[in-house]
């Protein structure tokens, strides 16, 4: 593990700074991912790397006992939580995870200008960067089928919040900048307290349970790279206010998913969000991972 390496995410950057690196992030991002497929909403790499999983499956020893009671509640939860089992929970948690994040860049990719008309590195990086968000919800999609749940529907949320979601892209950078990137540091405390649960929960299944980890660190080294990136747009009055939004938009944001709640210390998670500052990460995401030189010791 990293320690004292990196400075807080909420660290203060001059404008100078911001802007080298903008241009940073767009050198790695282009290394990273690979080609921009923009039709498919898909990147080369990212596209090859799913293949892999997919040409090596890995399933459950023991099947899912009452894989009904997960198409039951993995939309909208009808059961009492406490009633489910934490392999439920935890798969019908991460769906709902994942459903937000996949109405949200709906409503984005439509509303951000497509790469043929980004004129500046901050449209180019966008463009990429929800291309791999895209990326993440067939990667989220792989890992229930990984568990047996080969049924699974991507539903659109309410109408009036998929009217949010569609507006919030619109913004202008004031308003947005602060709480888009307060939502992927969210992602990423979500993610790491997810990589521990799956050692409780899969501890029979280690096969899955190495499968779920290595499609998820797919995810996270991606997300940690975002934080990074989104953090990048936001001045220092911005910083004070993105460290006071992690509370209320955390608390927010799980209650609307039930499962958090049962299988997660909420109150904890709100303290890694404001202290966060890359050190906890394993070294290997680190490596495929991108940070700001602000926040590097």
């Amino acid at each position: 593990m990293s320690t004292t390496k990196y400075r807080s995410v909420f660290t203060p950057a001059t404008a100078a700074q911001r802007k080298e690196n903008f241009e940073d992030y767009w050198v790695f991002t282009q290394q990273h991912g690979g080609e921009l497929l923009e039709q498919e909403k898909d990147l080369v790499k990212k596209r090859a790397r799913l293949q892999y999983f997919q040409d090596n499956p890995v399933k459950l020893r023991t099947p899912l006992a009452n894989p009904e009671a997960f198409y039951r509640n993995y939309v909208d939860m009808v059961d009492d939580p406490k009633s489910l089992d934490r392999m439920t929970l935890m798969l019908t948690g991460i769906y709902k995870f994942a459903r937000h994040e996949w109405v949200g860049i709906k409503g984005a990719w439509d509303a951000v200008p497509d790469m043929a008309n980004s004129h500046t590195v901050e449209d180019k990086i966008s463009r990429v960067h929800l291309a791999e968000e895209f990326c993440h919800v067939r990667l989220f999609d792989e890992m229930l089928k990984t568990c047996g749940l080969d049924k699974v529907e991507w539903v659109p949320l309410s109408p009036w919040k998929e009217k949010v979601y569609e507006q919030f892209p619109k913004f202008p950078g004031f308003l947005m900048d602060t709480p888009a990137f307060v939502t992927e540091l969210m992602g990423v405390t979500f993610y790491c307290h997810l990589h521990n649960l799956f050692d409780d929960v899969l501890k029979d299944e280690p096969e899955v349970r190495d499968r779920l980890k290595a499609l998820l660190d797919e995810i996270t080294i991606d997300e940690v790279a975002h934080v990074g990136q989104r953090r990048n747009f936001i001045g220092a009055i911005g910083m004070k206010v993105s460290k006071w939004l992690v509370k209320p938009f955390y608390t927010l944001f799980f209650n609307d998913i039930p499962e958090v709640g049962q299988l997660f210390d909420v109150p904890q998670m709100i303290k890694d969000g404001e202290s966060f500052d890359f050190n906890n990460l394993p070294d290997y995401m680190i490596e495929k991972s991108w940070i700001p030189s602000y926040c590097k010791v």
